[in-house]
């Protein structure tokens, strides 16, 4: 009896019951049988052949029949025609309607919306912003940029309108939504450029489109968390006094969701501005085209002076719908007030226009390319080699590439390819599901079908190292912020502008500084991801529980012991949304990277649009959507897919 008490299953230390640990043993077990098999079968490292599926003839024959028949197959002529029509029609009539009102009347239009939403001192804030516009000589390009802006924002809070709707009213099309916007939402922004491209061509059509897929999904998944969150109580209520179902919609689920609608509102706008600015690539005019030429020539002081108009309109954009969606008092203001200040706003608009004052006069322009060109100089000069002791920005990027970068790659495309697959379905498994691992797992095993594998581990490598170096500033700068106040205070208004940046401009001051290839592309997505960590990071610490705090400090806890023990692990959840979204965010600029010499899978989709090959873009785009699908997957908590989209 006494045997059998020894062994009795209560005396199983408790680690070993932890589900983690039955993962890890059933990984082991696995890995001990399939490891040999596979090495027997694939000694090599490189994505065998015999696995890889050729799309280069049927894609370049699908170009080639797009291309001869765009001007003449029905589907051309009677669908994507009148579409193509309506949104330059659309976006010319939005640019005539601002280039008639004048500086003078979209600048006051503008500070006296801010100021009925958002108060007084938003609203001297964004005439402060459209007049540094003007001064920096891109009042034009701003108003083309606000024009496509207007017509793509409208449509993508009306596709994703409709589609959180339809997904916050029927669980069964919620379903077959999650995933659909799941995949959209990790999707880099270049990845949708060159599809459109080929239907509509370069042009304004095509970049409205684009912006619209890119942009939509934020208000579908923000629509339809606002109607199944509503208040089940307040239904009720409305279905006792005999309401329809549109009565019951209009009157109470739209009303009750309005926060998370004007969420939505504010994400779609934030997320159309970066969009238009990417789309410049393909023809999209306005500010954005203005820094990729300057980028391309290496330009900086014109590729800032557009640059900083852009930030401008990011931050007073984001403030004024994030205003309307606090609820204050100002922002629901009576209708009187708005009348009084759209007649203001009409009159000065005429007044200017009496006055023949429509165009940002030139005397008032400030031209600021020169000088800081002349700073850039100097700052290679002094600061990119050659530096005593710690050496110059071009000596880090070339240690960089060299130590970490190089390393990292060779080490990846060394690994059989069977043992990356491996170590994939073990990170995801261990984090979510057998369903997460065997998504992971196909997403990256499709890579390998398309024929990129290498280029993709190439990728892969530049977003680890990113990811490292951000978690590692993001988290530390976190901590600091979540346990000091006034570094929060002093971190808030930094954080607020570095956010709402668009990523083009990310790779302005990088390039100043470094010069071109994979470092700079790694650098410009640490600065572009570091936010979104350092605030989820601070916030998940300082919504730890206080009771726990304050029990912890009672037993004479230092305060070392009380972040270590306490709460890290209990912010755990924050930190590896962190992780995610550290991840996403870094994947989409290093792909953007591929314009200032990060290669990989994102040259080859600038390749792609630059040359009209559809079979090398569309293959990178849809090997970035894999891999950032498999990333995703990989850090992405089961507790937050299972609330996704709730």
């Amino acid at each position: 009896m006494a045997a059998i008490t020894a062994f009795s299953p209560r005396t199983v230390p408790t680690v070993l019951k932890h589900r983690a640990v039955h993962k890890l043993g059933l990984l082991a077990l696995a890995a001990a049988v399939l490891v040999p098999l596979a090495n027997a079968r694939w000694a090599g490292g490189a994505w065998p052949d015999a696995l890889t599926v050729d799309l280069t003839k049927p894609l370049t024959n699908a170009s080639t029949w797009i291309v001869d028949n765009r001007d003449t197959h029905p589907l051309f002529l009677y669908f994507f025609g009148h579409v193509s029509n309506a949104i330059v029609l659309c976006v010319r009539a939005v640019y005539l309607v601002l280039l008639a009102a004048g500086w003078a009347g979209v600048t006051a239009l503008s500070a006296l919306v801010a100021w009925r939403v958002a108060g007084l001192r938003l609203a001297l804030g964004t005439v402060a912003a459209f007049l540094t516009c003007g001064w920096l000589g891109m009042w034009v390009p701003t108003m083309q940029t606000l024009a496509l802006m207007a017509v793509a924002v409208a449509a993508s809070v009306v596709v994703g309108a409709l589609l959180g709707l339809a997904g916050g009213l029927s669980d069964r099309l919620n379903r077959a939504l999650r995933p659909v916007l799941d995949t959209m939402q990790v999707l880099p922004a270049y990845a949708y450029l060159l599809p459109v491209v080929l239907v509509f061509g370069m042009g304004v059509p095509a970049a409205v489109l684009a912006t619209v897929v890119y942009a939509a999904p934020p208000m579908a998944r923000l629509t339809a968390l606002g109607l199944r969150g509503a208040d089940k109580e307040v239904l009720e209520a409305v279905r006792s006094l005999g309401a329809t179902a549109r009565q019951g919609l209009l009157t109470a689920r739209i009303p009750l969701a309005r926060k998370e609608l004007l969420l939505g509102l504010n994400q779609t706008i934030m997320m159309a501005l970066s969009m238009a600015v990417i789309a410049s690539v393909i023809g999209a005019g306005g500010l954005g085209d203005r820094v990729y030429q300057a980028l391309a020539s290496v330009d900086v002081g014109a590729a800032l002076a557009a640059g900083i108009p852009i930030v401008l309109l990011a931050v007073v954009l984001d403030r004024v719908t994030g205003a309307a969606g606090n609820g204050s008092p100002s922002a629901e203001p009576r209708r009187t007030g708005w009348l009084y200040a759209l007649v203001a706003a009409l009159a000065i608009a005429v007044a200017g226009r009496l006055m023949g004052r429509l165009d940002w006069p030139d005397a008032w322009t400030v031209r600021i390319a020169e000088p800081v060109n002349r700073a850039v100089d100097w700052m290679t000069d002094h600061l990119y080699s050659g530096v005593p002791v710690v050496g110059g920005t071009a000596d880090w990027a070339a240690h960089f590439t060299t130590w970490v970068l190089n390393p990292l790659r060779d080490g990846l495309t060394w690994l059989p390819w069977w043992s990356v697959l491996l170590v994939v379905a073990a990170l995801a498994w261990l984090i979510g599901t057998w369903q997460t691992a065997l998504t992971a797992v196909l997403a990256m095993a499709a890579i390998g079908v398309l024929g990129v594998w290498t280029p993709a581990l190439d990728t892969l490598s530049q977003v680890l190292a990113a990811v490292a170096v951000t978690l590692v500033i993001g988290f530390a700068t976190g901590i600091a912020a979540a346990r000091s106040d006034r570094l929060e205070r002093a971190l808030r208004p930094v954080l607020d502008v570095f956010q709402t940046m668009p990523q083009f401009v990310y790779l302005i001051p990088v390039v100043a500084l470094f010069g071109v290839g994979r470092a700079p592309a790694v650098a410009a997505a640490v600065v572009y991801a570091l936010p979104a960590v350092v605030r989820i990071t601070t916030q998940g610490l300082r919504q730890v529980d206080a009771a726990a705090m304050e029990s912890s400090d009672s037993l004479g806890a230092t305060s070392w012991q009380q972040l270590r023990q306490v709460q890290l692990p209990l912010a755990r959840p924050a930190l590896l949304l962190a992780v995610n979204q550290g991840v996403v965010l870094v994947l989409a600029v290093v792909i953007i990277g591929g314009l200032v010499g990060g290669g990989a899978l994102g040259y080859d989709v600038v390749f792609g649009l630059a040359q009209g090959d559809l079979a090398t873009g569309l293959v990178a785009g849809a090997a970035i959507v894999c891999l950032g699908l498999m990333l995703d997957r990989v850090t992405q908590p089961t507790e937050r897919r299972t609330k996704k989209g709730a």
